[in-house]
């Protein structure tokens, strides 16, 4: 416990570093201080992973948008629920496996349009996210997904079912 104190101390101190790389570093440098930043946690890395989160680039946007789905802060919800609407199918599969985190209920009215997409990825994503939810009530629309033409969304439908309440 106390080694895992002094490495986030130390990661604190490299904040304005990872900031830096945000700005000047290459492509691979920026994903790689994105996940840093959610190894450090906390509020002082949100804005910086918020404004990641509105970026052009997918691989900068798909990289926050899944710091910020395990981080689960609430305060970030919206933008991470934002990322359900891009025409960009990666993004928007990465965003709603990302707001499955958050275990909110403002979330499955979100999702569950996503369930009808025709995108084995997009469906699969949803119905775990879900299934994450743990509300009941979603059994009757995750049974028929277990019928799917798309094997990743029945094996999803089947997971999903497996964390719903008996």
């Amino acid at each position: 416990m106390v080694a895992r104190s002094l490495e986030r101390l130390d990661a604190l101190g490299n904040l304005a570093e990872l900031l830096n790389l945000l700005k000047r570093g290459a492509l691979p440098e920026k994903i790689r201080a994105i996940f840093a930043l959610g190894e450090i946690g906390g509020e002082q890395v949100l804005p910086a992973l918020r404004y990641c989160a509105g970026r052009a680039e997918a691989d900068i946007r798909i990289a926050a948008l899944e710091v910020l789905g395990t981080l689960a802060i609430a305060e970030t919800f919206p933008v991470v629920a934002a990322g359900i609407a891009d025409p960009n199918p990666a993004i928007r599969a990465k965003a709603i496996a990302a707001i499955g985190n958050f275990r909110d209920p403002r979330a499955i009215p979100l999702l569950i349009p996503c369930l009808d997409s025709d995108d084995g990825l997009i469906e699969a994503e949803a119905v775990r996210a879900l299934g994450k939810s743990g509300a009941p009530v979603l059994e009757e629309l995750i049974i028929p997904l277990l019928g799917s033409r798309h094997e990743a969304t029945r094996v999803a439908a089947a997971e999903a079912l497996g964390d719903l309440p008996i």
